[in-house]
């Protein structure tokens, strides 16, 4: 579904990127993971066109991403940031609701999309009047999550969805949604920092460093058979990785 093809980002004389070729299979979750600063979220705004490579092609459906489809390109992605990225002053509702508005849906169509969703989500749907001061953090990220699948995105991007959440609700959410991207059959580009975390949602783990992969695979193939010795220091770091 997307394919960078050595792909170089700088931002002046920082380095970003460099050289990634990279594929991102359909119906598969592909995690990226690495240190801070190594490139994940970088990827991310490259795959969706909110940033442009310096040097090298994204493409998306076998087509490069540019300027001139980038907004076509994002409607068929759905994205969720963080902290949620909600607008304070909407409701729940109207968060999810506000793309398919944009684009003419009537009332009652997007009523129905948003409660399939809530449903699918476990999201309350009492709740969609509530606005984001009056939500939990993990409801916050059920409503974003709505949001970017409201169009019947053919990509999913999650930035860290679940960086900022105690771990009971971390982990009920990761349940949630790798029963979410199964149910869809979703092609799933995520970032993390939490290897643990990549090991349970990825089908294709890929480890960054100084905006170079330095290793695409399965959490075993990291543990049996790593690239070199970076790999193993990563995982021995990783204190969550002692509950797999």
């Amino acid at each position: 579904m997307i394919e960078f093809q050595s792909v170089i980002k700088r931002y002046g004389r920082h380095l970003a990127l460099s050289g990634i070729d990279l594929k991102i299979e359909p119906a598969r979750t592909t995690v990226l993971i690495g240190p801070s600063g190594c490139g994940k979220s970088t990827l991310l705004r490259l795959a969706i066109g909110l940033i442009q490579p310096t040097e090298g092609h994204v493409l998306f459906d076998g087509a490069p991403l540019t300027t001139a489809n980038e907004l076509a390109v994002r409607r068929r992605v759905g994205y969720v940031v963080q902290d949620g990225g909600l607008f304070p002053h909407l409701s729940a509702r109207q968060n999810a609701c506000l793309m398919a508005w944009h684009l003419g849906w009537d009332r009652d169509r997007a009523e129905k999309r948003v409660r399939e969703l809530a449903d699918l989500t476990a999201y309350p749907s009492e709740m969609l009047s509530k606005f984001p001061a009056e939500l939990s953090g993990g409801q916050k990220q059920r409503v974003s999550l709505i949001r970017a699948l409201m169009l019947g995105p053919e990509v999913l991007l999650l930035d860290e969805p679940l960086g900022a959440l105690d771990p009971m609700v971390r982990a009920q959410l990761q349940h949630d949604l790798k029963a979410i991207f199964a149910n869809l059959k979703q092609t799933v580009l995520l970032v993390t920092h939490d290897m643990a975390e990549a090991g349970y949602f990825g089908d294709q783990i890929v480890l960054l460093r100084s905006g170079k992969v330095v290793q695409a695979g399965t959490l075993e193939s990291f543990r049996e058979r790593p690239s070199e010795p970076f790999v193993t220091e990563f995982l021995n770091a990783q204190r969550s990785l002692v509950e797999l």
